[in-house]
C-alpha cells in the first residue's frame, strides 16, 4: 500500500494526541498506532499525552521507537508555561475525551492556533460518511471537527500501519514474548486466538467446541484463563483435542502476529477488530456491549457490509458465530468464510491505498 502524496505533506507539523484510556486496550492501540504512522510515514512531530502510561508502554514496548514521537502523562500537558513556538498545529481528543482546561487555556493566548480534531469510533453505519469531517462550532473560536474512522472513501478510512503479511506458519519468526507459549503448540492442531469481554459464554463455548471432533489449540490472552475460571471452581469439561493456553501480555506488534498465525480470532474493541481483518481469517468480534443496545446496531451495520459479497454458506456461519451460537453448529462449515476473509482482506487495502487514517487526517490538515 502507497502513501497518499499531498502537496504539502511535507511540511513537518506538530500533533498532540491525547488519551484517556477505556477499556485497557484499545483505545491506547488505536492512538499509539496513529502516532506510530504519522511519525515513521509522514515525518510529523507527535506527542502522545495518556492518563494511563503503563499499559500504553506496555503496548509500545518491542516497537521500533522513533524520535518524533514522545510519550508523555496526561499532566505534562499543562504542567509548565507553553512557550509560543512549543503550540501544536493539530490536536486530537481521541473518542471524545476532553482536553485538560488548563492546556486548553494555552491554545486560546497562543499566536497560533491549531486545528482540533475530535477522533471518533470507527462504525460502518450509512451516517458516518455524512457526519465525517463537519465543523464542530467552538464558542473559544478554536476550529474543531469530527473525524471518523471508517470504511467508505467518503470517511476517515482505516488505521492499517504496519501492513501485516499474511501468515505463514512455516516461515514466521516467533516473537520472543509468545515464545515459551508457541513450544506448547500441536504442529497438527487448528489454532483459536481468543481476546474478548467478560459476559461472554466462554466456558459453555469451549466446552461446545469439543464436539466438533477437531483438534484445537485455543490461546488465551492475558488474563482470560481467570476469566473463563478454569483454574478455580469447576473444572472445564474439555476433551484432549482441545487445548487451552494462558498467554503473557504482549507488546502491540506481537500480537499483530499472533493473528495472523491463528486460524481463527476472537477479538474485542476497535484496534484488534481491524488486525482481525488484516490477518486475512475468520473472527468474532465481540463489540464493546452497551446499554442501550446500540452496539447491535453498529454490528448488524459492519456485518451487511462484511457479508455483501459471500456465500449463503459464509453468511450463516458468520452470523451465527458473531451472536455467540456455539462452535458445532458453525465450526466446520468454515471453508467458504475462509476463502471470504482473504478477498476481504484484499477489499479494505484496496480502498486504503491512500494510506488510510493517519495520510487522511494530514490530508484535511493541509
Amino acid at each position: 500500500m502507497s502513501c497518499l502524496r499531498v502537496s504539502k505533506s511535507e511540511l513537518r507539523m506538530r500533533w498532540d494526541i491525547f488519551c484517556q484510556i477505556v477499556d485497557n486496550y484499545g483505545d491506547a492501540g488505536v492512538c499509539w498506532r496513529l502516532a506510530r504512522s504519522l511519525a515513521t510515514r509522514h515525518q510529523q512531530q507527535v506527542r502522545l499525552f495518556c492518563d494511563d502510561l503503563p499499559t500504553l508502554n506496555l503496548l509500545a514496548s518491542d516497537s521500533p521507537r522513533t524520535p518524533q514521537v514522545e510519550i508523555l502523562p496526561w499532566e505534562a500537558s499543562f504542567e509548565n508555561a507553553r512557550h509560543p513556538l512549543d503550540a501544536p498545529d493539530v490536536v486530537i481528543e481521541a473518542f471524545g475525551c476532553h482536553l485538560p482546561e488548563r492546556y486548553q487555556t494555552g491554545l486560546l493566548v497562543s499566536a497560533k492556533k491549531p486545528i482540533i480534531l475530535n477522533l471518533e469510533y470507527l462504525s460502518a453505519e450509512p451516517w458516518v460518511g455524512e457526519c465525517h469531517a463537519k465543523a464542530s462550532p467552538q464558542s473559544s473560536g478554536l476550529l474543531k471537527y469530527f473525524f471518523f474512522p471508517g470504511f467508505g472513501p467518503n470517511t476517515g478510512g482505516l488505521s492499517l500501519d504496519p501492513i501485516p503479511l499474511e501468515g505463514s506458519r512455516s516461515s514466521a519468526t516467533i516473537p520472543t514474548s509468545l515464545a515459551p507459549s508457541w513450544a506448547l503448540l500441536r504442529p497438527d492442531a487448528e489454532r483459536i486466538n481468543l481476546f474478548c469481554y467478560p459476559g461472554a459464554p466462554l466456558r459453555q463455548w469451549l466446552e461446545d467446541l469439543g464436539n466438533t471432533q477437531a483438534k484445537i489449540d485455543v490461546l488465551l490472552t492475558f488474563g482470560h484463563a481467570e476469566m473463563i475460571g478454569h483454574s478455580i471452581g469447576r473444572p472445564l469439561d474439555l476433551p484432549p483435542s482441545i487445548q487451552l493456553i494462558s498467554l503473557p501480555f504482549v507488546p502491540q506488534d506481537d500480537y499483530d502476529w499472533l493473528l495472523s498465525q491463528c486460524d481463527f480470532n476472537i477479538v474485542r474493541g476497535e484496534d484488534s477488530f481491524i488486525r482481525a481483518q488484516l490477518a486475512g481469517k475468520p473472527f468474532i468480534w465481540h463489540i464493546y456491549p452497551q446499554d442501550d443496545m446500540a452496539h447491535t446496531v453498529k454490528l448488524q451495520a459492519f456485518l451487511d457490509l462484511y457479508l455483501e459479497k459471500a456465500s449463503p454458506s459464509t453468511q450463516e456461519s458468520c452470523r451465527l458465530a458473531m451472536d455467540w451460537q456455539m462452535p458445532s453448529r458453525w465450526w466446520n462449515q468454515r471453508t467458504d468464510w475462509q476463502v471470504h476473509a482473504r478477498r476481504w482482506r484484499e477489499t479494505i487495502l484496496e480502498a486504503n491505498q491512500d494510506g488510510g487514517l493517519a495520510a487522511r487526517m494530514l490530508r484535511f490538515v493541509t
